[in-house]
């Protein structure tokens, strides 16, 4: 029978000297385990850099983003119309009145009594629009029923009409196929369709309709809906638009109309600075971001003598040393040239960047131009931080390289620690295979010893005798 505890037999602790052992020789596997460990945690560390650096460089680009400056916020008193403003809009009042809206054209064939019969064989269909754009359609070889014909339109966008059956409910004949175009005004809408090859086809989808028997009904597709152009007035000022969306009509103002009425609806533009505002502070709070995660991934704990994961490590110092310099930037021309003549100052004692409200927001409003030529263009902040930045994120860039190192290095040792593991279990188990035989021994020797004892006792006692 197996002895499934060392030591049963022979009263030695020798499970307990087997355990004491074990812990002596991992010693070594905890080591390298610590070693895993603070790898582990220096890669984690190159990510949390690596994404406060890009929140930076994202924050960069949105001040390079010349729109920002002189923004305008646009309010309409009626729903009938919505706008949007750019920075090239300028602020005031208008009034407007939509006459009309655009409408598209839509065509209609007869009335057909099956939408999957065919309808003649093969043909041309040739669609040309009143812009003069002209495409043609091929159905050689393709199904010409009315489902097949839609199905066709609509996969050929060039046409620049959609298609779609329409049931009736009409007893015999309940079935029209009906084409819309693509875009609202008179230029989108259909001038003439015209069918080669195909008769039947043609009588079916040619536009304009013909009527070349005065006793027989017309041939081709009816006008369900005419092509409208939108009409409107800007401060009395008559608007003609092929669409509903009136682009720099009024510059940099992107003007919808909804819905037509007689009333004129006031558009209040106005300079929105809580735009720039929002963006430069965004940037500020992503600077300080970076910062405080430098500290704590570098910082060393002198009481407990322990370090940070990137205690030592030079990336994150520089990158933080590079970033700082890119603020440094100061313009040619204006009265407001750097960061903190627009209220943006360092903390002496930290590096973070602290924003003056009202500083910033009397830069905004009186030196606007000032303002933008600080964050935009090639040489301007926004871009000296997105430069900058990029050099750590971007890919193979030094945070990459010194992540495939750390990767490597943790590879290296997860190899160490499973031979070192090996080892252990292999050294453990010619322990304990001694062990056995150690325990066996003595046990044998303490049942010759027993013997021994009470033969030497008898033999005492018969000689009393």
């Amino acid at each position: 029978m197996a002895i499934s505890s060392i030591g049963i037999g022979s009263g030695l602790k020798l499970d307990e000297l087997l355990a004491k052992l074990r812990a002596s020789e991992s010693a070594a596997l905890t080591i390298i385990q610590n070693r895993q460990l603070e790898n582990a945690n220096r890669i984690s560390a190159y990510g949390k850099l690596k994404s406060t650096i890009t929140a930076l460089q994202t924050a960069g680009k949105s001040l390079n983003d010349t729109t920002l400056y002189g923004a305008v916020k646009v309010n309409a008193s009626s729903e009938a119309i919505t706008a949007t403003g750019s920075n090239q809009a300028t602020p005031g009042q208008y009034n407007i009145i939509v006459e009309n809206l655009a409408t598209k054209q839509s065509l209609a064939t007869k009335r057909m009594d099956s939408r999957d019969n065919p309808i003649g064989l093969d043909g041309k269909l040739t669609v040309t629009l009143e812009n003069g754009q002209e495409h043609t359609l091929d159905l050689q070889g393709k199904d010409t029923s009315l489902q097949g014909i839609m199905k066709a339109i609509n996969a050929d966008s060039k046409l620049g009409v959609s298609a779609t059956i329409i049931n009736t409910g009409d007893a015999t004949h309940p079935y029209q196929l009906v084409l819309t175009a693509a875009d609202t005004g008179t230029q989108a809408a259909v001038k003439t369709i015209s069918v080669q090859g195909n008769n039947a086809l043609s009588d079916m989808v040619g536009f304009p309709a013909s009527q070349p028997d005065p006793a027989q009904p017309a041939r081709g597709m009816d006008v369900l809906t005419t092509a409208v152009n939108a009409k409107a007035k800007v401060n009395g000022i008559e608007i003609t638009s092929q669409s509903n969306t009136l682009k720099n009509t009024v510059e940099g103002l992107t003007i919808t109309l909804n819905k037509a009425g007689p009333d004129p609806i006031s558009l209040d533009v106005t300079r929105d600075d809580s735009i720039p505002t929002k963006a430069i502070k965004d940037f500020v709070t992503a600077y300080n971001t970076l910062n405080s995660t430098v500290r704590s991934l570098t910082t060393y704990d002198v009481e407990n003598n322990k370090g940070s994961p990137l205690t030592g490590d030079s990336i994150s110092r520089r990158a933080q040393s590079n970033l700082r310099s890119a603020l440094s930037f100061a313009t040619s021309e204006g009265d407001l040239r750097t960061l903190s003549s627009i209220g943006v100052t360092a903390d002496p004692k930290t590096g973070d960047l602290v924003v003056d409200d009202k500083k910033l927001a009397a830069s905004l409003q009186n030196n606007m131009d000032d303002v933008r030529r600080l964050f935009v263009g090639d040489q301007a902040i926004g871009n000296r931080v997105v430069k900058a930045a990029d050099e750590y994120v971007k890919k193979e860039g030094f945070i990459d390289n010194a992540t495939e190192g750390a990767d490597k290095i943790g590879k290296t040792l997860a190899k160490q620690a499973l031979a070192t593991a090996e080892r252990i279990d292999n050294k453990i188990e010619a322990y304990r295979k001694q062990f056995v035989q150690l325990d066996k021994m003595v046990n044998q020797m303490q049942g010759i010893s027993s013997y021994l004892t009470q033969q030497l006792s008898m033999l005492g006692n018969a000689g009393k005798k």
